[in-house]
């Protein structure tokens, strides 16, 4: 079962751009910064709440968020919802016939587990399963 929503993430060009936008406009301070190489991804975490927006930008053009700017420009690429047990939580979901691009959990940002869920099966929404690290 979800626990709460762990953060939304928006694709963006430039991180440095948008970075500075939500540091200034919105007064968000960076918690964590990090690249994703598996996932082809420079990505920040800010804090809003106990949640999060988070911030990415494609280290290239055939990358999945290179791709998505490509064809829909900068905006919310993700929702993530948290979770306690992915495993369980990934059973339970293609039971119910959810497609799921990962059958099984890989790494995230900040050494979470992470698992996406196709968005012809979700409502057209491009949906993450977070079980984050210890301590996160």
């Amino acid at each position: 079962m979800f626990a709460r929503i762990d953060h939304l993430g928006i694709a963006v060009e430039s991180i440095d751009d948008a970075l500075a936008l939500y540091e200034r406009s919105y007064d968000m301070v960076l918690v964590h910064r990090e690249t994703v190489e598996s996932q082809g991804v420079e990505a920040v975490l800010l804090d809003v709440g106990e949640g999060h927006v988070e911030l990415l930008s494609p280290l290239g053009p055939d990358t999945p968020v290179g791709k998505f700017l490509a064809k829909r420009g900068p905006g919310i690429h993700h929702v993530a919802y948290q979770v306690t047990d992915i495993e369980a939580e990934l059973v339970r979901l293609r039971a119910a016939g959810i497609e799921l691009l990962d059958e099984t959990p890989r790494t995230g940002i900040r050494s979470s587990r992470v698992a996406f869920c196709h968005p012809r099966s979700t409502g057209g929404v491009l949906t993450e399963i977070v079980q984050p690290a210890e301590g996160h």
